[in-house]
């Protein structure tokens, strides 16, 4: 296994579990046992969870299990011919691993601003668990002026722990409304409602050109407008890339990932990659896709790790994803590509209007319904217990109607046809 996130942990679990009894090592570049991210922009950056709720396993579970984690250590090179493995340890000592099957596990780095000033004190990305621990750090001050750029879901997790600690914070965003390219401009502006109710400010139809500091240490954000917004820290949260260095020195197919087929095969025989960095096969939307959120990784893994132990496996798992900001919690399922052209149908309180933001009641199911009647996507908002109901809905390819998937009254199941 490469890589030490929470793909190469749900591997090398599934794998044991599988009952395969060989040698197994994780190479993992950063000094830490193989981790999850989640809680770094979520429970541990807001001083809910501790540091450990970052570790689906402990050092103890790697030993009972017979796995050997190089912690620190680099996978600098992949001869899929000779089936080698190069590595840098944590001492600088070059060594050479054989293998009979390789994972590539290698996920995705933040996206970093190259404009001027980007070098400045008090910029930070979020990536790493220094990373949250260094910006929880200076969060929890609470008098200090941020500026969070981008409207994904870290940007916006992160303003929203901002503000819970009682700092000032600025969001700036491309677009008109944060979140629009994921989840449309509706949703997008419900979140814009629920962060303005909080206190932020959301800067929409802007982009940061430049930082400006003073003594070394950053002191405003510059806009392509030539205006200043005054800045004690930055964040930036604008995209991941996926670390494909390894794969594509191999001379394996890279197209916005390393491409493989259903079953984490790359074009290389014994190679297989999953998670943030690969581009998978999907049977539904028949085409490559390549997802990065917590999900895919737990269970891209674990399938994975299935494949490696020699079981046949199609992974065709509906995208799923999930965020908290304030007193918001949702959870979405569903495939993107299909959304985008597909009407966009509430059940509940879930305003979508600039007229319906003041409303702090946000609570209910949002569904989009392509042209052929089919549920393409699903999120549900401080409603529980319903997301395997609406992912069995996705699933089942079964034509509703916007009447039905609006009335509450019908039940979930029964769209679904679980139920009569």
């Amino acid at each position: 296994m490469v890589g030490g996130g929470l793909t190469a942990a749900a591997a090398v679990g599934s794998l044991r579990e599988a009952g395969f009894p060989g040698e197994v090592v994780v190479v993992a570049d950063e000094p830490r046992l193989p981790h999850e991210r989640p809680p770094l922009s979520k429970g541990y950056l807001i001083g809910s969870d501790a540091a450990s709720s970052v570790y689906p396993h402990d050092a103890r579970w790697y030993r009972r299990h017979d796995i050997d984690v190089r912690r620190g250590t680099r996978a600098s090179a992949l001869d899929p011919v000779a089936h080698t493995l190069d590595v840098v340890g944590p001492d600088g000592a070059a060594s050479t691993l054989e293998y009979d099957r390789v994972l590539l596990a290698t996920g995705a780095r933040p996206r970093r601003f190259e404009g001027p000033g980007a070098g400045l004190r008090g910029v930070h990305l979020l990536r790493t668990l220094p990373d949250s621990t260094r910006l929880r750090t200076v969060l929890r001050r609470g008098d200090r002026r941020v500026v969070v750029v981008g409207g994904g879901w870290i940007g916006l997790e992160v303003a929203a722990a901002a503000r819970g600690y009682g700092n000032e914070v600025t969001v700036v965003i491309r677009g008109d409304e944060p979140l629009e390219a994921a989840i449309g401009t509706g949703l997008g502006r419900m979140f814009r409602g629920l962060h303005e109710q909080h206190g932020v400010t959301i800067r929409g139809g802007a982009a940061v050109t430049a930082l400006r500091g003073e003594h070394g240490r950053v002191s405003a954000a510059v806009l392509g407008t030539g205006e200043e917004v005054a800045a004690d820290v930055v964040v930036f949260g604008i995209g991941a890339i996926p670390n494909v260095e390894l794969a594509a020195s191999a001379g394996l197919r890279v197209d916005d990932g390393i491409v493989t087929d259903a079953s984490f095969r790359t074009s290389a025989a014994d190679v297989h990659a999953a998670g943030d960095v690969a581009a998978v096969w999907n049977p539904v939307l028949e085409r490559h896709l390549r997802v990065e959120h917590w999900a895919n990784a737990r269970a891209g893994g674990a399938a994975a790790g299935r494949v490696l132990a020699g079981e046949p496996v199609v992974y065709d798992e509906v995208p799923y994803f999930f965020t908290d900001q304030y007193d918001l919690g949702m959870e979405y399922s569903g495939y993107g590509a299909l959304a985008a052209g597909a009407e966009v149908v509430v059940r509940g309180e879930v305003p979508l209007t600039a007229a319906s933001l003041p409303q702090t009641r946000r609570e209910g199911v949002v569904f989009w319904l392509a042209p052929d009647g089919r549920v393409a996507a699903g999120m549900n908002i401080n409603v529980w217990d319903v997301n395997e109901q609406v992912q069995r809905l996705i699933r089942s390819g079964r034509v509703v109607s916007r009447e039905e998937l609006a009335d509450p009254s019908v039940p979930l199941d029964a769209l679904a046809g679980d139920a009569s």
